[in-house]
């Protein structure tokens, strides 16, 4: 899986626990671990457990997706309109930090 370095640090500090993938994306299994890196020069920067993957239109996004991002609801509107643009179907990935057990 793959980030833009700008959400390096919410992620690794736990302040980022989702992600929204469109349908190219959403092959995720819940309890797998997944390497994460860097989306611009593909730098390891830890491991993701995934919790869930749910379907959710652009529409029916609330406060609390954004928060979940770190980000207010129209950043994340912003945000997901410059990454998918014309995209309405999305795939909300919940995932933390993946220990070594």
């Amino acid at each position: 899986m793959t980030f833009f370095e700008r959400f390096e640090h919410d992620i690794v500090a736990g302040k980022k626990t989702i992600t929204l993938r469109d349908e190219a994306e959403k092959a995720y299994k819940v309890g797998s671990v997944v390497p994460v890196s860097t989306f611009e020069d593909d730098r390891y920067f830890c491991d993701l457990k995934i919790l869930s993957v749910e379907p959710i239109r652009l529409e029916d996004l609330t406060i609390e997706h954004a928060k979940q991002e770190n980000m207010t609801l129209d950043e994340l509107v912003s945000v997901i309109g410059e990454i998918y643009p014309g995209i309405t179907q999305l795939y909300a990935i919940c995932f933390e930090l993946a220990t070594a057990e």
